[in-house]
């Protein structure tokens, strides 16, 4: 029940131990095709640039910058969380120029700031992190950021590592230019074939470089000779892990899209109901919280550290203590994927409020566990 990787599903692990095959078999290419069609769904786009990169969420976050920012280029990134952070070293290493976006952590990106840095830095790319894992934070108004990024007639990156799957996202409606994943979250596979998605425009900024991507291992136009329609020998594919994807992707369009969102609402909701009903409290405000990830408030008097390894040796229950900014100040707790369930929440709740009173901090346990049991419906 921490920020992932979460709980798999039996059919993903059963999945993993699928034969071998060579990774430009006839079978397995069929397979990989089959990824990218319920890649789509999931990202509800129809960019024919689709594809799952090698390696966790923060490999199609440096394949997203290496590929979009030429050295010199102005990209605008946030500063609400850490991941935002890490957008921006990544950018800066690829030598683009990194400029910021300011919001608190805590608090989503305001468009109007946005714009407001367009006429100040004229930057080229920006990136925006969808659900910040950090915080708790949902970014809304991902289609008013788009438009005034292609007023400018820039390129618009969104981070959906902690939401894909889980919290509604529609890449096509909302206009993002690429948008990448990871495995290991709502969509509960293992770790280590991240998705990933460009628009024909994003793909021909990538091909029209005046500069060599300054990875060779992720750069797109490589990656897209091993996915795209003739596929080639690129790099080893990751057999095993996209064996894992394709099941869990087929988890997802099985329940459907909608109701997996819904799920994802309705058992975070439950999550949430139980702690405020101790006393607690979450970081964001209700209008931003992202489900998928509750960044619970701890009082002064707890010891985050002490709270999560409490809950482990204890119970049993992973969760995670605050990181970068918040720590000390929240713990994390995921509800993602096949994490979301009520048989994971409801012991959940209970554990931490009996943590919480073990350090002498005043919550009322068996209030938590009721207001959990009323929104589950048990």
């Amino acid at each position: 029940m921490g920020p992932g990787p979460s709980d798999v599903h039996p059919r993903v692990l059963r999945a993993m131990a699928t034969p071998l095959v060579g990774y430009l078999d006839p079978s397995f290419v069929e397979i990989m095709t089959d990824v990218q069609e319920l890649l789509r769904y999931v990202f509800r786009t129809d960019n024919e640039y689709t594809l799952a990169v090698s390696g966790t969420g923060s490999a199609a976050m440096e394949a997203a910058f290496a590929n979009l920012v030429e050295p010199g280029e102005t990209v605008l990134v946030p500063s609400n969380g850490y991941f935002g952070g890490r957008m921006g070293e990544m950018a800066a290493r690829v030598g683009g120029e990194v400029v910021t976006a300011d919001a608190p952590w805590g608090e989503p990106l305001d468009p109007a700031t946005i714009e407001a840095a367009f006429d100040e830095h004229q930057p080229t790319v920006v990136g925006v992190v969808h659900g910040e894992t950090s915080t708790g934070v949902r970014q809304p108004e991902i289609d008013e950021i788009a438009r005034i990024v292609h007023e400018y007639d820039a390129y618009l990156v969104v981070d959906t590592v902690a939401s894909l799957g889980g919290v509604e996202f529609r890449t096509d409606e909302w206009g993002a230019d690429l948008v990448y994943s990871g495995s290991q979250k709502c969509l509960s596979a293992p770790p280590g074939a991240s998705p990933l998605t460009l628009s024909d425009r994003a793909m021909e900024k990538v091909r029209n470089r005046e500069t060599q991507p300054r990875s060779w291992y992720l750069d797109l136009e490589g990656l897209w000779t091993y996915w795209g329609d003739d596929p080639q020998y690129h790099h080893t594919g990751m057999t095993s892990t996209v064996y894992a994807l394709r099941e869990a992707l087929r988890l997802v369009a099985e329940e459907g899209i909608q109701a997996r969102w819904e799920r994802h609402r309705r058992l975070a909701g439950a999550l949430k109901a139980g702690v405020e009903a101790m006393g607690l409290e979450l970081l964001p405000a209700d209008e931003h919280w992202l489900p998928s990830l509750n960044a619970v408030r701890i009082p002064a008097a707890a010891d985050g550290d002490a709270l999560t390894s409490r809950l482990l040796e204890d119970d049993g229950i992973e969760i995670a203590a605050g990181l970068g900014d918040l720590a000390g100040e929240v713990v994390r707790v995921g509800c993602m994927g096949h994490s979301a369930r009520p048989a994971n929440v409801l012991p959940t709740v209970g554990a931490l409020g009996r943590a919480l009173d073990a350090q002498g901090v005043d919550v009322d346990v068996g209030a938590g566990v009721a207001a959990t049991n009323r929104e589950l419906g048990e």
